[in-house]
């Protein structure tokens, strides 16, 4: 069975993380002082998070590094009684060659109140033996004592040249040849999301070594942008009936969840030429409609709704003018 290249082509050192170059020569300090305080890691998924809690370990401790690093998702076990139990009495260990272990919470956003309250007493007490290196989506949902006891890294989506530079090594490394439209294309996929660029790198290659952009599209799930931004357009223009027409062709052809399109037809918004007050409308009828998803409600009501509110605007738009 082929191995998962997420974890194959996992950066071992800080050196080959790609993308967050700030945040990797903070970190590389406190490996030449052999010091470190608790971290926090913030930011959208598949930004390097884990893989630098993992590189960091790794330039720590040497080959003896998982012996020093214990990992729990928080999302998983999210209650008081895991940070009483398994954080505490992993905390309270001292480590086997002396210094400090590292306990790394992924996902600890997820935490309930109650726990969160429980690991910040957890810090206090176990500093001599143990550092906790925690990782949250959104750090506004971590308690402010928490927030207070960590440096703060922020990780930002990553720029296309990284993706590309990430993606181009593992392609060489597989033996892909890889167009520049379908790189293109990963980069659009992956939106600032490495884990995303490389799994649909992955799926694609399983069914051929020359990618190409339409193959990504068709096995990422994922809807060309210039059909969506016919889709807009097409519906601004007058024409219901044959939005309507577009809309089914990327559901039943893509198989696309109605949140799916939703998102790709906001980001295809600002790429489209229009009047500022024209996106303002465009991207308030879209949360409207995404928080009616959210809630339940029939998805495919509502993205015809958010057709006939962007054909309604667009006759607006032609009587102004």
């Amino acid at each position: 069975m082929k191995e998962i290249w997420l974890e194959k082509y996992r950066p071992k050192t800080l050196d080959e993380v790609v993308g967050q170059d700030d945040i990797v020569e903070r970190l590389k300090a406190y490996v030449k002082s052999e010091s470190l305080p608790h971290l926090l890691f913030a930011g959208p998924p598949g930004t390097g998070k884990t893989t630098c809690a993992m590189a960091l370990a790794r330039e720590l401790f040497g080959e003896e590094w998982r012996a020093h690093f214990f990992e729990l998702n928080a999302s998983d076990e999210r209650g008081i009684d895991t940070v009483r139990n398994k954080i505490k009495d992993y905390a309270r260990m001292a480590p086997v060659a002396g210094g400090f272990n590292i306990i790394f919470l992924d996902e600890c956003d997820h935490l309930t109140g109650d726990a969160q309250a429980a690991l910040r007493r957890t810090m206090e007490m176990f500093t001599r033996t143990s550092r906790f290196v925690l990782s949250a989506n959104y750090s506004s949902r971590l308690i402010e004592p928490i927030q207070s006891r960590t440096a703060v890294f922020r990780f930002r989506p990553l720029r296309p040249e990284a993706i590309k530079a990430y993606l181009t090594r593992i392609a060489r490394g597989e033996g892909l040849k890889v167009t520049p439209a379908a790189m293109g294309a990963l980069v659009y996929i992956a939106g600032g999301d490495m884990r995303k660029a490389v799994n649909a790198l992955q799926v694609a290659a399983s069914t051929s070594s020359q990618i190409d952009e339409e193959t990504l599209y068709r096995t990422a799930s994922t809807a060309r942008p210039d059909e969506v931004k016919k889709l807009i357009e097409v519906s601004l223009g007058g024409n219901f009936l044959e939005a309507r027409e577009t809309l089914d062709n990327l559901l039943i052809e893509y198989g696309l969840a109605g949140e799916d399109i939703l998102r790709q037809i906001h980001r295809t918004v600002f790429d489209i030429s229009l009047p500022d007050d024209v996106k303002v409308r465009l991207v308030d009828a879209i949360g409207e409609v995404e928080y009616r998803l959210v809630g339940g409600s029939n998805e495919r009501i509502q993205l015809e709704n958010l057709l006939a509110q962007f054909v309604l605007f667009g006759q607006e738009i032609r009587k102004k003018g």
